[in-house]
């Protein structure tokens, strides 16, 4: 998939808030030629307005200029609904807004085009939803785009008599009054923390220290250096030490943020919400066996499914926001392979996904040493090849991140 939107705005493990966004009328949206009539402020500039005022929650308004049918709502639902025209359209931030946004952010303002017939589309899908489906977004972007700008009409013959791809792990679900195929999710997390190490062992490990390096779309692939800190019960902070400065993703067991000099928003604090519940989650599995004081009506029963050719039994749980998650467990070691919540926006959901690998002893808990983040707006891969148990971590780790300034180039 082609996306540059996290090198282009700013972007974490995580997603969006359910609250739908207030859809302006079609007759009441500017014309093009009323959106180019002044230059418009920079990100960083509207929402350090927005805060001056004593906004605690920025919304798309308040940071990005020329928003019109998706006003009201935060900052990183707007982005994740960015992901979803993505990941639906196989586009990136330059292909939907001007070419000349990529130098100048003031041209996302562009009345363009394509941005003209994103909102009638948005419109569109909203009146089908409204109209079939009592509202609720059954109907999205993907469900005619499937990975292409114009949808297609006619049935593809290749396709039909060709060998059915393998299915996506993420879209395994049980059938309503069949019987269960799989084990429970208590079999199945029960085998997970004795696979991990067993109870007393996960008890006795309280935070730990990680180094490695870290290589994702916003640093163009390149390898950096990365720092991870983990305390329990859910305390996470991965620094990223970038060309531009160190970048953050924080979260102190109650509040969390993306930082970083590389963004359009050097500190963004995230709203209560799918995201924030996104950093927790991610917080809390550093530490195996903390599962069920995170996740709510959990379950199992799920049909076969495989991740790289590996085959892994499917719990499924929701966070405090509602956000459905699933977890993937490999059916021969019982360790965790995958976490995949399904992030709601106005258009639909957006699946944020973090795959495990090269599980090492560490003081007899298995740890991965090896994180792959995936999500419509990018991929990184951290690699720890250092990690250290129960040492001292001040809390202060954890809370709002504090830039220094972007390195002279």
């Amino acid at each position: 998939m082609r996306t540059v939107l996290k090198n282009g705005i700013f972007a974490g493990v995580g997603a969006s808030i359910l609250t739908l966004a207030y859809l302006t009328p079609l007759f009441a949206q500017t014309k093009p030629s009323q959106a180019k009539s002044a230059p418009a402020l920079s990100p960083a500039s509207r929402a350090a307005a927005a805060e001056a005022s004593g906004k605690k929650i920025l919304m798309a308004e308040d940071v990005f200029t020329n928003v019109q049918v998706l006003k009201g709502i935060p900052v990183n639902e707007f982005m994740q609904t960015m992901g979803m025209f993505a990941a639906a359209l196989s586009l990136n931030c330059s292909d939907c807004h001007s070419r000349e946004a990529l130098s100048d952010w003031s041209r996302y303002a562009d009345d363009v085009a394509r941005k003209r017939t994103a909102r009638r589309m948005i419109l569109m899908v909203k009146a089908i939803n409204q109209a079939n489906f009592g509202g609720q977004n059954v109907v999205t972007c993907y469900t005619c785009h499937h990975n292409s700008v114009v949808p297609r009409g006619i049935p593809s013959l290749a396709e039909q008599y060709a060998t059915p791809p393998q299915p996506d792990a993420n879209d395994a679900e049980t059938i309503p009054g069949t019987p269960s195929p799989g084990p429970s999710a208590d079999e199945i997390l029960d085998r997970y923390v004795q696979a991990a190490g067993g109870a007393d062992k996960l008890a006795g490990l309280t935070s730990y220290t990680a180094k490695g390096t870290y290589r994702g779309f916003d640093t163009d692939m390149t390898p950096v250096p990365v720092d991870l800190y983990a305390k329990a019960p859910s305390l996470r902070s991965l620094v990223v030490h970038m060309a531009s400065g160190d970048s953050f993703t924080n979260f102190d067991s109650r509040d969390g943020w993306y930082a970083g000099n590389e963004r359009a928003l050097k500190v963004l604090q995230l709203p209560p919400g799918p995201d924030l519940d996104s950093l927790k989650l991610d917080a809390d599995l550093s530490f195996p066996g903390r599962i069920r004081q995170v996740l709510t009506n959990l379950r199992g029963g799920f049909p076969p499914a495989t991740i790289d050719e590996r085959d892994v039994y499917v719990v499924q749980g929701m966070t405090a926001s509602r956000t459905r998650v699933k977890l993937f467990f490999d059916t021969r070691s019982g360790l965790l392979v995958r976490n995949a919540r399904f992030i709601p926006t106005p258009v639909g959901e957006v699946p944020v996904q973090v795959d495990y690998g090269d599980y090492r002893d560490v003081e007899g808990v298995k740890l991965p040493y090896e994180w792959t983040m995936t999500w419509t707006n990018g991929r990184s891969v951290a690699k720890f090849t250092e990690l250290r148990a129960n040492v001292p971590i001040d809390n202060t780790r954890f809370g709002r991140p504090s830039l220094a300034a972007a390195p002279a180039r």
